[in-house]
């Protein structure tokens, strides 16, 4: 029987410490199960305005409002 215990922690010289409130549910030589997930720092993905920046739109001359809207 698997019983999950989760808590978040960092590593430190490659280990990774457990809580005192849980080292009790662990005994030496017990088989465990460990799953990590890492929080990443996201940075936002390019948006239209990153696209058109870095692709601008060529366009000869000026268009007027209708001709930008016209279907």
């Amino acid at each position: 029987m698997l019983n999950a215990v989760e808590f978040q922690a960092k590593i430190q010289n490659g280990l990774i410490q457990i809580p005192d409130e849980y080292k009790q549910e662990f005994a030496e030589g017990d088989d465990i199960q460990v799953i990590v997930l890492v929080k990443k720092k996201s940075f936002p993905e390019k948006d239209i305005i990153d696209e058109l920046t870095e692709n601008p739109v060529q366009v000869n001359g000026v268009l007027s409002r209708e001709e930008i809207y016209s279907r």
